[in-house]
């Protein structure tokens, strides 16, 4: 007893050690060949308080970034990793650990277990001198913004898809329920921005910084995730994420 007593605490620790919270039970892997690699897998996997991931369905077929992947900012600490930084309009997806803030969709509702926002008539703001910069939220009559991306895109990519905590929350805390928690930092100037789980424009096609795939796919993750499972989003390029295994609590 005493023996099992003392791997829970171990495990523990080395859970909580790494920037994937102790409380996270729902955690979405994408993996790439390399940090130019547009494309890679997605890999759904779940744990319990006291046990290891263990993997949901089958992989799947996922695109990145135009330019492949960059650190962002999110859970990690990527100070003395080495690969490129993401950066405004650079074409990378983000990489490193990140929470999923809420579902966004053209209709009124979605089955998920996250917050949903239904995004008619909403714009993520990408100018970086803007105070709402890197922020999902409704237009402003007299916007402090030249630039943004309109939420409802005439080739239905965004009409399903997840908000990625990416450089700050990216959302405005008013338009998620009022139990909804969203937390994350104050977004950097220039850092990224509008970084979501879109659906993709086919198997061969890019991003400028989101990470795609197919409706089915995106779908069925969304009615998968739940907000009580604190779930997190992963991207790494293979040899980056073997290296951290251990030092993360990665999945095998």
């Amino acid at each position: 007893m005493m023996l099992l007593l003392g791997l829970g605490v171990l495990l523990a620790q080395t859970v909580a050690s790494g920037p994937i919270p102790a409380s996270t039970r729902q955690l979405v892997l994408v993996t790439t060949p390399d940090w130019t690699a547009t494309s890679g897998t997605l890999q759904r996997y779940e744990r319990g308080a006291e046990a290891g991931w263990v993997p949901v369905g089958d992989a799947v077929a996922a695109v990145v970034g135009r330019s492949g992947l960059g650190w962002g900012r999110g859970l990690h600490d990527a100070s003395g990793l080495v690969g490129p930084s993401k950066a405004e309009g650079d074409g990378r997806a983000p990489a490193g650990v990140f929470r999923l803030s809420a579902a966004f969709g053209y209709d009124a509702s979605l089955p998920t277990g996250l917050p949903y926002v239904p995004v008619p008539g909403l714009q993520c703001v990408d100018d970086p001198v803007s105070a709402s910069y890197n922020v999902v939220r409704a237009p402003d009559d007299d916007p402090d913004w030249t630039s943004h991306e309109t939420m409802r895109r005439r080739d239905g990519l965004y009409r399903i898809g997840a908000i990625v905590a990416h450089n700050g929350p990216g959302v405005d805390r008013d338009l998620l329920p009022a139990a909804a928690s969203v937390d994350g930092a104050a977004p950097v100037s220039g850092a990224g921005s509008c970084i979501f789980l879109p659906v993709w424009n086919g198997p061969r096609s890019t991003t400028a910084g989101c990470t795609a795939m197919a409706d089915p796919a995106l779908a069925e993750i969304l009615a998968w995730l739940r907000a009580d499972a604190h779930p997190v989003l992963v991207q790494l390029p293979a040899g980056v994420r073997r290296g951290l295994q251990a030092r993360w609590a990665l999945p095998e």
